[in-house]
């Protein structure tokens, strides 16, 4: 009698180990980082996609937790981090909690509003159609004072954290309050000294940042173009051109590209284009707003190729340097055809 007891209490001992260590211990794992709960998925959906993506190993213990918990009765969707020896407890608790893990939205330089809602897609829940459904309504954006040629504005690169499951209107809604934290009054009223709005300071910030990387020339060439401004000339910008075409491999502007049409051809039309043609940093914006006063109205890069540029206030003295550049560059040409 006393080994049929001790085998049964051996087995129950097992038993409840064998619980205890699927419950309790690190049997949670997983070869991807982050798992995903799409918006409108049911209990049984996440089950069978922690089953499938091996989360879990079975879902006995899992359905009993869960059930213990409640949380078959509310799920939240979002991105979870599927951190190394969580147990299934804590798993669940994390997911009946809705504890995710925020997406690093981290913009830098984009060129269109295409890139823009490429990166939304790929990050967040939302998919780019809809991101373009939206940036591309005058009637959706009027809303913010905004248009599709402005709408860029917006965004002021930099690493934001946000939800995955954030509908695109509240992702946008957070860009435009991070936007208007950066228009501080001290930008603003540096803005107002250079009779410029908050959005033509974008919008000539974007040139510049197309124009070179320097960060010493940046403002020395927004000093170009404000006094280019101020005397109505055409800006002839070459960013620009590149941008009307769509064209952002061009190594060199010809005359043929000069009459493309489009109001973001800065070489057809006067003043500044109707909105950015990039989303510049905000030491590029910095740089526009900080500007200093001079005469220059041309610039051209040196030849020695290290990016920097010269400048010129009158045309004889630009001709120099462009003839100086012009003479480098066929040379460079002339030498890496001969290797």
């Amino acid at each position: 009698m006393k080994r049929p007891v001790l085998l049964f209490l051996i087995l129950i001992a097992i038993g409840i180990l064998y619980s205890a260590w699927n419950i309790f211990g690190p049997v949670v794992s997983s070869k991807e980082k982050y798992f995903y709960i799409h918006t409108g998925s049911g209990y049984e959906q996440v089950k069978n996609d922690l089953l499938d993506k091996r989360i879990i190993p079975n879902a006995f213990f899992f359905d009993r937790i869960a059930k213990q918990v409640k949380y078959d009765k509310r799920i939240r969707p979002g991105r979870y981090e599927i951190k190394e020896g969580i147990n299934l407890v804590n798993l669940v608790r994390m997911l009946k909690r809705g504890n995710q893990a925020p997406v690093k939205l981290v913009i830098n330089k984009l060129r269109t509003k295409e890139d823009f809602a490429a990166k939304i897609g790929a990050g967040f829940e939302t998919d780019s159609a809809a991101v373009m459904g939206y940036i591309t309504s005058n009637d959706t954006l009027k809303q913010w004072h905004l248009d599709t040629n402005t709408v860029m504005t917006t965004v002021i690169p930099d690493t934001y954290e946000i939800l995955w499951n954030t509908p695109f209107k509240k992702i946008f809604s957070r860009l435009r309050s991070e936007h208007e934290k950066f228009w501080n009054a001290e930008r603003i009223y540096k803005s107002q000294k250079k009779k410029l709005t908050t959005t033509e300071v974008y919008t000539l910030a974007s040139i510049v940042e197309e124009e070179t990387n320097q960060q010493e020339d940046k403002g020395l060439i927004a000093s170009v173009y404000l006094n280019r401004l101020k005397k109505g000339m055409k800006l002839e910008a070459d960013p620009t051109v590149k941008y009307a075409m769509r064209n952002f491999a061009l190594k060199r502007i010809l005359h043929g590209h000069l009459d493309y049409p489009s109001a973001y051809n800065t070489y057809r039309n006067t003043g500044l284009p109707p909105g950015p043609i990039a989303t510049p940093s905000s030491r590029t914006i910095d740089a526009v707003l900080d500007a200093p006063e001079t005469d220059y109205i041309f610039f051209v890069a040196k030849p020695d190729f290290k990016g920097r540029s010269n400048f010129a206030a009158t045309y004889q003295e630009h001709l120099i340097f462009a003839r100086a550049y012009q003479r480098a560059l066929d040379s460079l040409i002339l030498s890496k055809n001969q290797n």
